[in-house]
């Protein structure tokens, strides 16, 4: 196991490398992209002054309502979708429709509608997270075996008991892939709406540091923020190795 992750940072770490050797050449402007070691740099000045660690906390804390209230949302609109034919017709026509608009593309309503301050920001996270999760639930539930729920039926299961000991675990899996589709939509909502005169967060930095030509800054940003994206699938593929324990998986040889 310690071996496979060694192998995986293989890949990472030789790009590095050549980006910092392209850099020190002088065929990649500092002007332009600036070097690993610059964004170190970066890293250090801005968790010295206490501006790094103050922004993560406001982005996490945005991140965080947001992905609850969009997970909230698509699991209680899939679960009445998913178990009643009546919740289908009365609200996947609409959601459809809802889901191929491009939800960035909301961001000028969402000003209008709520103002500039914290509201946008988190209900644009929201949404962007309801819908993978929704899509994604729904498809589990209706994808159940359905030799398995009459097997179940034959056995006295049925109502609540047969939806929390049949379909629910069965719909799982595809739930999980939703939950990680979801958050990783969440951080690039993130991206979006703290560009939306944030005074404060990760964006906040990063709009700050193009005005003065900071790309070290700018660097440091997108990766903060692909760390982060990173620690939450991670933490989602954890859950799903110990919720999914007893599935078995094909592994390549």
């Amino acid at each position: 196991m310690r071996a496979g992750w060694l192998l995986r940072l293989v890949s990472p770490l030789l790009l590095l490398a050549l980006w910092q050797g392209l850099s020190s050449a002088g065929a990649i402007s500092e002007r332009k992209l600036s070097s690993p070691l610059s964004v170190v740099d970066a890293a250090v000045e801005l968790w010295r002054n206490g501006q790094l660690s103050d922004a993560v906390g406001i982005s996490l804390q945005r991140v965080l309502v947001g992905v609850g209230l969009g997970l909230l949302t698509g699991v209680v609109l899939a679960l009445v979708s998913g178990f009643s034919r009546l919740g289908e017709l009365a609200l996947d026509p609409p959601l459809q429709m809802l889901r191929t608009v491009p939800f960035l593309g909301l961001v000028p309503l969402f000003i209008l509608w709520f103002g500039i301050g914290e509201q946008p920001k988190v209900l644009l996270v929201a949404l962007g997270v309801t819908f993978p999760l929704y899509l994604n639930l729904f498809a589990g539930i209706r994808g159940v075996d359905g030799k398995l729920v009459e097997a179940a039926r034959t056995l006295g299961l049925k109502g609540f008991a047969l939806a929390r000991h049949v379909v629910l675990p069965g719909a799982l899996p595809q739930a999980l892939v939703g939950l990680r589709q979801s958050l990783g939509i969440a951080w690039l909502s993130l991206i979006v709406a703290e560009q939306i005169n944030a005074d404060a967060g990760l964006g906040y930095i990063v709009m700050n540091a193009r005005e003065f030509y900071r790309t070290d800054i700018v660097v440091l940003g997108l990766v903060v923020y692909a760390l982060l994206g990173l620690a939450t699938d991670g933490i989602v593929r954890t859950l799903e190795g110990r919720a999914l324990s007893w599935r078995q998986s094909f592994v390549p040889a």
